[in-house]
C-alpha cells in the first residue's frame, strides 16, 4: 500500500493511496491513535472513490463517530484506466434497452460480473487499511447503493469481518444467493418510483436477505433521490453496530 498525498479539513485526514494499482481513499479523525471501527464504502455506477454523496458520508463518519472509512474506484471507474470488456458490455446493454429489453436483468448481469474482481480487491484493501497502526483491526461496516449495492451483497456475503451493512437501490436478479448468505444486520434503502430497479425487485432482494436484523426503508422519489435524513439513519446504525 503506498500512501500518495495527504490533507486535513476540519479535524478529517484525508489519504490518497494505491494497492496493486488500485487508486483508494481513507478518511481517519486527524491525530487518530490506535484501533477504530472501519466503514468500506463502495460508489454507484458512473461515480467514484470522492463522489459527493460518499465524501460527505465519510466525513461525517470520521467527525461524528470517530471512526475510519475507505472508499476505492472500481474497475474501469474514477482513476483506473478504460476497461475494454466492460465498455463493451456496457455499450450492448444500451443497445438492448433501446431494443426493448429490461434493464433492471442487465445491470444485475453486469455487476455480477464485475463483483468477482471487486470481492477480493476489497478484501485486500481491508487487509491493508487495518495493518495501519491509526485504523487497526476493529470492526468494520459497509456501506453501498445502486452498484455499490449490486458489489456489496456478495462483498459482505464473503467478508467475515463485516459486522454491519447499509445496503439499497439493488434488485435480487443475480444476487439471491449471496444476499441468503447475509447474516450482519442490514439497513436497506428502497426509492418508491426507481426508475431503475423495479420495486418488486428491490423488495425481493431486501426479502432474500438471510439476516435476522433488517430493517427496510422506503422513501418516495426516484433512484438518485435518497433523502438527506437517511445519512443521519446511516451514522446511528453504525455507532449501534460498530462502536
Amino acid at each position: 500500500m503506498r500512501l500518495t498525498s495527504r490533507t486535513s479539513f476540519d479535524g478529517v485526514l484525508e489519504q490518497l493511496f494505491t494497492l496493486d494499482e488500485i487508486p483508494g481513499v481513507l478518511w481517519t479523525p486527524e491525530g487518530a491513535v490506535g484501533t477504530r471501527p472501519l466503514v468500506l464504502m463502495g460508489h454507484g455506477g458512473g461515480q467514484h472513490k470522492k463522489a459527493p454523496d460518499l465524501l460527505a458520508l465519510a466525513r461525517r463518519i470520521v467527525s461524528e463517530c470517530g471512526f475510519s472509512a475507505v472508499a476505492v474506484d472500481v474497475p474501469g471507474h474514477g482513476d483506473r484506466p478504460v476497461d475494454v470488456e466492460y465498455d463493451r458490455i456496457v455499450t450492448e446493454n444500451r443497445a438492448r434497452v433501446a431494443a426493448g429489453e429490461e434493464l433492471a436483468p442487465l445491470i444485475a448481469g453486469f455487476q455480477a460480473l464485475v463483483a468477482r474482481r471487486t470481492v477480493p480487491e476489497w478484501r485486500a484493501v481491508l487487509d491493508a487499511v487495518q495493518r495501519l497502526e491509526h485504523v487497526g483491526p476493529g470492526p468494520v461496516g459497509y456501506w453501498g447503493v445502486s452498484l455499490g449495492c449490486g458489489l456489496g451483497v456478495p462483498f459482505v456475503a464473503a467478508e467475515p469481518r463485516i459486522r454491519a451493512a447499509v445496503l439499497g437501490l439493488g434488485g435480487v436478479s443475480a444476487s439471491a444467493e449471496d444476499a441468503a448468505r447475509v447474516t450482519v444486520p442490514v439497513e436497506f434503502l428502497v426509492q418508491w418510483d426507481d426508475e431503475r430497479v423495479p420495486r418488486a425487485q428491490s423488495l425481493a432482494l431486501f426479502d432474500a436477505l438471510g439476516s435476522a436484523e433488517k430493517t427496510l426503508h422506503a422513501n418516495v422519489g426516484r433512484h438518485g433521490e435518497v433523502p438527506g435524513f437517511e445519512l443521519d439513519s446511516t451514522l446511528g446504525f453504525f455507532t449501534r453496530h460498530l462502536a
